[in-house]
């Protein structure tokens, strides 16, 4: 993980007064929302998403794609600044995991060289729980 704290910093309690059960298990625990449940999986609304935990800006609907994998995928963050990708082991494989940077929360993951006709060939895949679109007016 990043050597520079997060921004925002909260105690455990603070988090889970703040968040839901279902946000607190994705953000703070790195849990996985199901495939095709997540309130932003399909929606072509265009806006900006952010951070749920602390409201940070992550990603524009312009880099939104449809990957058909059953979470919201991007292929780009807003600004490389604005998360932070970290090597994860867990489960038996190797990926990398991609947080928030302002408080270090858990969105998803990042996977490249799947063959996506993007401009960078790599697929944020993102639990729509770990964010909130704010449609641009």
């Amino acid at each position: 993980m990043s050597s520079e704290a997060p921004h925002v910093q909260k105690t455990d309690e603070e988090w889970r007064a703040q968040l839901t059960p279902d946000e607190y298990a994705v953000l703070r625990q790195a849990g996985t929302e199901r495939p095709w449940t997540g309130e932003y999986n399909e929606t072509k609304t265009v806006g900006v998403y952010h951070c749920r935990a602390c409201d940070a800006e992550l990603f524009r609907s312009d880099t939104k794609f449809d990957s058909h994998c059953g979470w919201p995928s991007f292929f780009t963050p807003l600004a490389a600044d604005h998360v932070i990708l970290r090597r994860d082991s867990s489960l038996g494989m190797t990926r990398v995991e991609v947080l928030c940077a302002n408080c270090h929360s858990h969105l998803g993951h990042v996977f490249e060289g799947e063959g996506y006709d993007t401009p960078t060939d790599q697929r944020y895949c993102i639990n729509s729980i770990s964010l909130r679109l704010e449609p641009t007016e």
